[in-house]
């Protein structure tokens, strides 16, 4: 095939929907652990079986088992003739699109256009636009599930995705779990409305229910959703039903898990998620959340000062640190694993091993903005409480709480930048410092007639302070 074919080839390929061109966020060292996910969503079961079987083709394509990825694209093509009859050929638009890439990508320029040709057949009654794809649900669905599984920046587009899905076909059970996945999310950890039927995810896995009753994912979902919001008879109830009516998915029992240690019940959950490590060993998920189980056991052990069980102790943090580091071993970029082995680390008293973790983790760059603020808020803790370095500490406090407003990690990082603050003022009540401290809080509360009286104070015990001057400026500037 000339150049010129090829490029025409290309081009062609590059306006087709499928994995190919989604540009799907992935981290290269977390392949193995989203292949692994994949490959235990297969084992589970489901309704949209060819979506994980076409996202682990775009996997080993990436890591070069071109033959894999090939086997993955047959097998997607066989389960979804096989679960959806009639509805085959919609289904299968991704399907096509990731094998005509494929072929491309193996040199098989005949096969990629062979590809390219049933497409466009199949496409054309479907599409008033080119006929090389159709935005039909089926693949505004298979997008929204692909970018769910890829990584958690992409919540907000997954959420757009399914909710163009719904557009045409409203009462899927599939596009609307998937939408109330997505919310799920999204939803914020803070700033709770009052009434929780105001939440767009309630409102949305009651939908599920009332399309699905027997959802117990959905289920489960939605009492987590509710237990924020103090709905604590209707999620225990919920919870019940979901692991009665669903007793070995792992999906259920990890949510249940998750239920429960938010229930303070460190030992139910424990319980549930050992069964679910049954079904699911190598999940990153589960080995995350046992270590936090884990460790609840052994901050509720050591707050009882006066009956210490050493023994106890040793065997809790020997399990925290096994969980955790498995956790970050089979997902490599997992920040929040890896914060949470060096919080224990600190405990045991092995200091080398929490600043040699801590300093992997400040050379990070394209991390998620909650990953980068734990980052901050983790090592102002460190620098506070362990180097007894007050000044280091509000540099990290102040970076984190930059990152975003409104957070649980933002609140924690304001609280201990306040009290710095009025504890120095309450010792020296010149200390320009602290009161710069305080103005910053202020301005990024949005008191902006407290922030300038602060500043001012600031300034006049470190007169032609530049930092002081030009927050003034942004907070004054007619003047």
């Amino acid at each position: 095939m000339s150049d010129t074919l090829r490029e025409s080839l290309l081009v062609k390929l590059g306006q087709l929907q499928c994995h190919f061109t989604w540009k799907l966020r992935m981290n290269n060292s977390d392949l193995d652990d989203v292949k692994q996910r994949l490959q235990d969503s297969i084992i589970i079961g489901g309704n949209h079986q060819g979506v994980p079987h076409n996202q682990l083709a775009y996997i080993n394509y990436l890591q070069g088992n071109y033959e894999e990825a090939l086997r993955d694209l047959e097998e997607a093509e066989r389960r979804l003739r096989e679960i959806h009859g009639d509805g085959f050929e919609r289904r299968s638009i991704v399907t096509h699109g990731n094998r005509a890439w494929l072929h491309y990508h193996m040199g098989q320029l005949s096969e990629a256009q062979s590809y390219l040709d049933k497409l466009e057949v199949m496409c054309g009654p479907l599409t008033q636009g080119p006929h090389d794809t159709a935005m039909v649900p089926e693949v505004w669905g298979e997008k929204g599930w692909s970018l769910l599984s890829s990584h958690s920046q992409c919540c907000e587009e997954a959420k757009e995705c399914f909710a163009r899905a719904l557009e045409e076909d409203p009462d899927n059970t599939e596009w609307n779990m998937g939408y109330a996945t997505a919310l799920f999310r999204l939803a914020p950890s803070s700033g709770i409305p009052e009434n929780p039927e105001v939440s767009p995810s309630v409102r949305q896995l009651r939908r599920v229910l009332e399309l699905d009753p027997g959802a117990s994912v959905a289920r489960v979902m939605l009492a987590l959703r509710l237990q924020e919001f103090q709905q604590k008879a209707e999620a225990n109830e919920l919870v019940k039903e979901a692991l009665r009516t669903s007793p070995d998915s792992p999906y259920v029992l990890r949510y249940a898990a998750k239920f429960y240690r938010k229930q303070h019940d460190a030992d139910k959950a424990i319980e549930v998620l050992k069964k679910a490590l049954e079904f699911t060993p190598r999940s990153s998920i589960l080995h995350h959340q046992m270590g936090i189980c884990y460790r609840k056991k052994l901050l509720n052990l050591t707050k009882n000062k006066g009956s210490r069980d050493p023994v106890m102790e040793a065997e809790l943090i020997s399990r925290c640190k096994h969980h955790f580091g498995t956790a970050f071993q089979l997902r490599p970029s997992d920040v929040f694993a890896k914060l949470d082995f060096a919080s224990i680390c600190l405990m045991n008293g092995e200091s080398d091993r929490a600043e040699e973790i801590y300093n992997d983790l400040r050379s990070l760059e394209d991390i998620a903005p909650d990953e980068k603020q734990a980052i901050e808020l983790q090592l102002g803790l460190y620098e506070l409480y362990h180097t007894k370095s007050e000044s280091n500490a509000i540099h990290h406090f102040m970076e984190g709480l930059k990152i975003q407003r409104g957070t649980k990690q933002g609140k924690i990082c304001y609280t201990k930048l306040e009290k710095i603050a009025r504890r120095q003022i309450t010792r020296n009540p010149y200390n320009s410092r602290a009161w710069g401290i305080l103005g910053f809080l202020h301005r990024e509360a949005g008191e902006n007639s407290e922030a300038v009286e602060c500043y001012e104070k600031a300034l006049r015990w470190d007169r032609g302070n530049e930092e002081y001057l030009s927050a003034l400026r942004e907070l004054r500037p007619s003047t």
